[in-house]
C-alpha cells in the first residue's frame, strides 16, 4: 500500500512538472546583415522557421532552446571590391542559410511578457553569393565557417495562452567566412509568430 501512494504522489509530481513544459512552432521576417570592423553593408530580407520548448522554473523564470531554420545573409551595395576571390562590381547579395539552436534564458516582467537574453549556435548547410543583373552565383560553402556563435536578446508577448509574438536581435560573434582579409559577422533583427501546444 505504501508504494502504492509512492507511485502514485511520483506521478503527481511528474505531471505537475509536464504542466510547465510547452512545446510549439514559429514562423518569422528576418532582416539580416553582416557587421564588423570596415563592413560596409545593407539589410537583406530573409525568413526563419522552426520548433520550440518552454520550460518555465518558477513564475518569474524559464527557458527556451529553439531548433530554426534561418535565412541569413547581408548586401555590399555597388561597391568594387574583390570579394572572396571575386570582382564585384555592383551589388552583391549573400545567402548563407543556418540550423540555429538558440538557448534562450526567460525573465517575465510579467505574466505575458518575458525578456529573452541566451547564446544560440548555427550549423551553416547553405553559402552562396549572387550579383545583381547577373544570372551567376558562386557556391561559398568551402569558404564559409560551418559553425556560429551568437547572442541573441530580446521579448516575447504571450497573446493568449497558446499564441505568441517575438521580437529578437542576435548579434554573431564569430566570423561568417574562412577568409583572412573578411571581418564579416551575423546580425540578425527577428519578428516572429508561435503557436504554443
Amino acid at each position: 500500500m505504501k508504494k502504492f501512494f509512492v507511485l502514485i504522489a511520483a506521478a503527481i509530481v511528474s505531471m505537475s512538472a509536464m504542466a510547465q513544459i510547452q512545446f510549439g512552432a514559429k514562423v518569422g521576417f528576418d532582416m539580416t546583415n553582416f557587421w564588423g570592423e570596415d563592413v560596409e553593408h545593407g539589410l537583406k530580407p530573409s525568413y526563419q522557421a522552426g520548433l520550440m520548448m518552454e520550460y518555465k522554473f518558477t513564475d518569474k523564470f524559464g527557458i527556451a532552446p529553439e531548433v530554426v531554420f534561418a535565412s541569413q545573409g547581408g548586401k555590399f551595395k555597388a561597391i568594387e571590391m574583390n570579394l572572396l576571390g571575386y570582382d564585384v562590381s555592383k551589388t552583391a547579395t549573400f545567402n548563407t542559410n543556418y540550423i540555429n539552436v538558440p538557448v534562450m534564458f526567460k525573465f517575465y516582467a510579467t505574466p505575458d511578457f518575458s525578456i529573452d537574453f541566451g547564446p544560440q549556435v548555427g550549423f551553416n548547410v547553405y553559402s552562396k553569393v549572387s550579383v545583381k543583373d547577373e544570372d551567376t552565383s558562386w557556391d561559398l560553402k568551402d569558404s564559409t565557417n560551418a559553425v556560429d556563435f551568437a547572442l541573441g536578446l530580446g521579448g516575447t508577448y504571450n497573446l493568449t495562452e497558446n499564441a505568441f509574438v517575438q521580437a529578437r536581435y542576435t548579434l554573431g560573434m564569430t566570423k561568417v567566412f574562412d577568409v583572412p582579409e573578411s571581418n564579416e559577422k551575423n546580425g540578425n533583427i527577428q519578428i516572429a509568430f508561435g503557436m504554443k501546444f
